[in-house]
C-alpha cells in the first residue's frame, strides 16, 4: 500500500467509510488509519480515534474530560437539530445525558430493566427463536434458498421487543419498517431528505409509544414498560412520559438493527469457520466464546454516533484535540487492534472462552458495547439472542450454507445487510 497516495484518499475517514471498497471490506482501511492516522481530524472537523487504548479510556472518561452537548449547545452539533424530531428525541435519550442526568435516569431504568428480568424472557426467545426456524425449514428441506436476514435476523429483535414493550407483534413490525430510515438519519452525513424521511418515521414511533405509555398506566401488564411507567413503594421518583418516550424510542433503535446485524453475522461466522462449530454444541460457556468472539470481529457499529465534547484540551499520540472538540470512536477499528488481541483478524472464539463477558482471557474490553457509564443497557438482552439463536440454528441445520453472496447496506455507520441467503448443503453428513 502507497502510504503517499494513501495519505491523500483518507484525508477524511468518514467519507473513506462511506465508499463501496469499505462498504464490502472496511478492515483494511481501518488498519491503515490506525497505524498512520490513529487521532484523525475529518473534513467536518470531528475527531476520530481508532486505536483500542485511545477508545477504552475515552469511553472511560465520559463524565469526566468528554461530555454530552448541553440543550443550548445542540444546534452548534447538530446544525438541522432546531428543526428536526429525530435529532431532538436523540438528545433526549439516556446516551446524550451526563451526571447528575444521567445518573438519575439510568437508576429509574436499570431497577426494572434488571437481568433477572432479561433471563426471565430467556423461554420466550426460544420459543420466538424455535418459530422462526419452524417457519424456514419446509423451504430449506426442499431444496429451496432461504433470507435468513429476512426472515430470521430481522424478526427476532422485533418479535423480542414486541414481548418486552408489552405490544402486538404486528405493531411492533409497522415500527421497525421505519427504523432504517431513522438511523441513516442521524448519521452525521445524512442528507435533507434523508433526515426528513427520519423525522417522518420517529413522528409514528413517537406517536405509538405515546399511545402505549397511556395503555400501560391504565391497564399494566407484565411487560417492561408497565413497569417503567407504574409506582414504586421504595421510590417516589418517575419517568416523566417525555422522558420515558425518548428512552423507548432510543432502545428499539439501538438495539433492533445492531442485534440483527450480530445475528447475521454470527450465521456468517458459523458457515466460514466450521471448524469453530464445536463451540455451538451446547456447552453455555462455548456458546457465550462464540458470540463474544462475533461482536468483536464484526462490530455492527462502526463509530459512535453521539458527540462526546471534549471538556479541555486533551493530546493522544501527538495531537492536541482542542476544548470543545467533537470526538468519536471508531469501535470496530479498536476491536481489531493487535495491541488488545493477538492475531486480531483471526475468528478465535477461545480468547473469551472462561471469561466474564466482554473481557479476553487477556484481560482486554471488547468494545461492542461500549464502556463506563454508556455502557449498553441492552448488552444482556442481545447476547441472550444470540446463544440462542445460534444454538438451535446448529442444531436444526447443521448443513447450512450460504446460497450466494450476502447484500450489505451501503452504510457508513452500520455494517448490516439487505439479504443474507442461504440454503442446505445436501452434499454434508
Amino acid at each position: 500500500m502507497d502510504v503517499q497516495e494513501t495519505t491523500a484518499a483518507y484525508r477524511d475517514a468518514f467519507a473513506e467509510l462511506a465508499s463501496p471498497a469499505c462498504i464490502h471490506d472496511p478492515y483494511p482501511f481501518m488498519r491503515w488509519l490506525r497505524e498512520h492516522d490513529p487521532v484523525h481530524r475529518a473534513a467536518s472537523g470531528l475527531y476520530l480515534l481508532s486505536r483500542h487504548a485511545d477508545i477504552y479510556w475515552a469511553f472511560k472518561a465520559t463524565g469526566d474530560a468528554f461530555r454530552g452537548p448541553g440543550p443550548g449547545e445542540l444546534a452548534r452539533y447538530f446544525p438541522r437539530a432546531a428543526t428536526s424530531l429525530s435529532l431532538n428525541l436523540l438528545a433526549s435519550t439516556l446516551a446524550m445525558k451526563d451526571p447528575p442526568t444521567h445518573t438519575r435516569l439510568r437508576r429509574l431504568i436499570s431497577r426494572d430493566f434488571t437481568m433477572r428480568q432479561i433471563d426471565n424472557l430467556r423461554p420466550s426467545i426460544a420459543r420466538i427463536v424455535a418459530a422462526r426456524l419452524d417457519g424456514m425449514a419446509p423451504a430449506l428441506e426442499r431444496g429451496e434458498t432461504v433470507d435468513l436476514h429476512r426472515e430470521f435476523a430481522l424478526a427476532l429483535p422485533m418479535l423480542v421487543f414486541a414481548e418486552l414493550f408489552g405490544m402486538p407483534q404486528d405493531d411492533m413490525f409497522g415500527l421497525a419498517a421505519g427504523l432504517g430510515a431513522i438511523l441513516e438519519g442521524l448519521s452525521p452525513h445524512a442528507s435533507d431528505p434523508q433526515l426528513a424521511a427520519a423525522d417522518a418515521a420517529s413522528a409514528r414511533v413517537q406517536a405509538y409509544f405515546g399511545d402505549l405509555v397511556q395503555r400501560k398506566r391504565t391497564d399494566p401488564r407484565h411487560d417492561i414498560v408497565s413497569m417503567l411507567v407504574g409506582a414504586h413503594d421504595d421510590d417516589a421518583d418517575t419517568l416523566s412520559d417525555a422522558e420515558l418516550i425518548g428512552m423507548l424510542w432510543g432502545m428499539l433503535l439501538g438495539g433492533f438493527t445492531t442485534t440483527a446485524a450480530t445475528i447475521d453475522h454470527a450465521v456468517l461466522a458459523m458457515l466460514a469457520y466450521p471448524e469453530q462449530r464445536h463451540w455451538l454444541q451446547g456447552d453455555a460457556a462455548g456458546i457465550k466464546a462464540f458470540v463474544e468472539e462475533v461482536l468483536r470481529c464484526d462490530a455492527p457499529a462502526m463509530f459512535s454516533s453521539i458527540p462526546r465534547i471534549a471538556q479541555r484540551d486533551i493530546e493522544l499520540g501527538g495531537v492536541v484535540i482542542p476544548k470543545n472538540a467533537d470526538v468519536r470512536v471508531l469501535i470496530a477499528a479498536g476491536n481489531r487492534d493487535p495491541d488488545a488481541f493477538a492475531d486480531p483478524d483471526r475468528f478465535d472464539p477461545a480468547r473469551f472462552y472462561g471469561t466474564s463477558p466482554g473481557i479476553s482471557t487477556d484481560g482486554k474490553i471488547m468494545l461492542s458495547f461500549g464502556h463506563g457509564i454508556h455502557f449498553c443497557l441492552g448488552a444482556q438482552l442481545a447476547r441472550v439472542q444470540l446463544a440462542e439463536s445460534l444454538l438451535r440454528i446448529q442444531a436444526r441445520f447443521p448443513t447450512l450454507a450460504l446460497a450466494e453472496q450476502p447484500t450489505r447496506e451501503p452504510s457508513a455507520f452500520l455494517r448490516t445487510f439487505r439479504a443474507l441467503p442461504v440454503r442446505l448443503h445436501a452434499g454434508r453428513g
